[in-house]
């Protein structure tokens, strides 16, 4: 009888272990997204009010940003002194996130979000990678894009092409 007893007991310690183990797991993720949502938001107010220090200060020092343009694939260094002229003269951007996804490796020292934005150019889309350097979270890739809703894709091809051909070559 004691050894069912000791059986039963070992095992309902277990199942509340389990559960515990679960329940901590879920509070990191959840503490670890918080923490990663706070850092997105954080950078897209700094652009909006053009405080240089606190942008890049979200950004690892080797990211890379990835603009609208194809032209625009820069590292950090690049990407300072493109945007130093406009965050100097306070007229940087104003995105606004809605609509965010926000996903993390099994390690928790890695994640990778996607969200849509409002912008002076209509509804963009923007991912990133994001790293975790010590006990902070550091955007590490970033790639924003202009939304073209598929029945006028024929036509926004048209006029980028028709741009590209008036361009002095």
């Amino acid at each position: 009888m004691r050894f069912y007893i000791v059986l039963i007991s070992v095992l309902l310690s277990g199942s509340v272990f389990g559960k515990n183990l679960s329940v901590n797991i879920e509070l990191q993720v959840s503490s670890e997204i918080k923490a990663i949502n706070e850092l997105v938001d954080r950078w897209h107010k700094a652009a909006a009010e053009t405080d240089f220090e606190a942008f890049f200060g979200c950004m690892d020092e080797d990211a890379y940003y990835i603009g609208t343009d194809e032209t625009e694939k820069w590292n950090t260094k690049e990407f300072k002194a493109f945007c130093k002229p406009y965050f100097d003269q306070g007229s940087a951007w104003d995105f606004k996130p809605f609509d965010r996804g926000v996903y993390l490796n099994e390690a928790k020292d890695l994640a990778w979000f996607d969200e849509k934005l409002k912008t002076w150019m209509g509804v963009c889309r923007s991912s990133g990678v994001i790293i975790k350097v010590g006990d902070s979270w550091k955007i590490k890739h970033y790639h924003l894009s202009i939304t073209v809703p598929n029945d006028v894709t024929r036509d926004f091809i048209q006029l980028v092409e028709k741009y590209k051909a008036e361009q002095p070559k």
